[in-house]
């Protein structure tokens, strides 16, 4: 770690248990159902939270004033959209921030000091900065990472990704529009009270309400049409957040599309899943590793209420990430794991298995894992799967969103011809 880096994680203020009393918790834009519900858990936990909303091109300019233009695209977009936030506010004594923290060999890992020196150059000395750290969980600072708030987190996730695939698979096909996100926000509203009051989160109450949810996607009035079916796959940021992909997903359904966004489980699993490789081939403590497996297989039963309530309806569910993972054989080894590494390829492999050969490839300008691991398999898959339409779209601060749109109109275009 470079000097300065040092620097600035020592800097960094704490944000401490009275503060839980006292201060308001700015969480990012990302996943708008699984973040609700996120903030719902913190609420519950007795943080007093607020989801930002400000997502338009003002966030990457404001981001660029305090972020190098060479820095990840994610990391200025959070950033700006943190900075844009606390500048439209008169209680910043009474304020702090919230960030994930994946760690890696990318440079993601440098998203906590970079938006710490971010903070001081826009004189906001004195915000508390909450770590949530997923890559090991000790690091994590301002919040007690402890099965309690473990338990409400899958929940969520588990949630999230059910509301997100059903939605997908009935957007573009509602006879009535906005029918299939009200039954998505009525139901992440419905949740979102449940979690904060401390329940909803057990076994038997995901068991319980998944099957009602997935009814009421199945009951929804749609149209089946012929339509491309394209997937999304990238940068966990830009493949997820609006800000980050210029609205990629509301772009392609009113284009005539129907996408597939794969859910938070896969990453959440993929990252478990390379403990216990690095185990394998470096050795370590024997109690990590079955805590790993524990929780390994604790996220593989809840993966599958989602499947199973999914096989309640006339959707194809996703496939478990135990099957995915194995998609990689021949294309690429479980080694390449920095970023989204053999993920990327997996969840593409999945997704024209699954029939949606056409997929968005979405990165940030200079993610060598993706441009490694996502744009340098495509012509592998292509030679094992000749239905494969893939174009990689590079997210910047100067990229052009006209020029994306017009390369992502040409592949459903593509999409277009071989459906006929």
């Amino acid at each position: 770690m470079k000097e300065s880096e040092e620097k600035y994680l020592l800097d960094i203020v704490d944000f401490t248990k009275e503060m839980k009393k006292t201060h308001t918790v700015l969480i990012p834009t990302m996943l708008e159902f699984h973040f609700r519900l996120l903030e719902a858990a913190l609420n519950n936990l007795g943080y007093k939270t607020e989801l930002l909303k400000n997502d338009d091109t003002h966030v990457v300019t404001t981001g660029l004033r305090y972020v190098h233009n060479d820095t990840c695209y994610p990391a200025l977009c959070v950033i700006g959209q943190f900075i844009e936030a606390l500048k439209a506010r008169n209680d910043l004594d009474k304020v702090a921030l919230i960030i994930t923290q994946t760690g890696g060999g990318c440079r993601a890992t440098n998203y906590v000091p970079l938006l710490r020196k971010a903070l001081d150059k826009a004189n906001f000395h004195n915000i508390p900065i909450i770590v949530l750290n997923l890559g090991n969980l000790k690091e994590s600072r301002g919040i007690d990472m402890n099965i309690k708030f473990l338990s409400k987190l899958v929940a969520a996730i588990t949630y999230g990704d059910t509301i997100m695939y059903l939605h997908n698979k009935t957007r573009s096909y509602e006879i009535e529009r906005g029918g299939s996100y009200a039954i998505a926000n009525k139901w992440i509203d419905k949740l979102g009270e449940l979690i904060r009051n401390g329940k909803g989160t057990k076994k038997k109450d995901i068991k319980k309400y998944l099957p009602l949810i997935a009814k009421d996607f199945d009951n929804l009035p749609i149209e089946m049409k012929k339509l491309p079916k394209v997937g999304i796959v990238g940068e966990i940021y830009v493949k997820y957040s609006p800000i980050g992909n210029n609205h990629l997903e509301q772009f392609l359904v009113s284009s005539g599309a129907e996408i597939n966004v794969p859910g938070l489980f896969a990453f959440v699993l993929y990252c478990l899943q390379n403990s216990i490789y690095d185990f394998g081939y470096y050795g370590g403590k024997h109690l990590k590793v079955h805590i790993t497996n524990f929780l390994v297989s604790f996220l593989v039963k809840r993966e599958k209420l989602m499947i199973d309530a999914i096989k309640l309806t006339k959707f194809n569910p996703p496939q478990p990430f135990k099957e995915m993972k194995d998609y990689t054989h021949g294309i690429i080894k479980h080694g390449a794991k920095m970023g989204e590494g053999w993920l990327l390829t997996a969840e593409m492999i999945e997704l024209i298995e699954s029939g949606y050969p056409n997929i968005v490839l979405t990165q940030p300008f200079g993610c060598l894992p993706n441009h490694i691991c996502g744009k340098g398999v495509m012509k592998r898959i292509k030679s094992l799967h000749n239905e494969a339409n893939i174009v990689a779209i590079d997210y910047d601060s100067s990229a052009s969103k006209v020029n994306q749109e017009n390369r992502i109109k040409l592949m459903l275009a593509i999409a277009k011809e071989n459906m006929n």
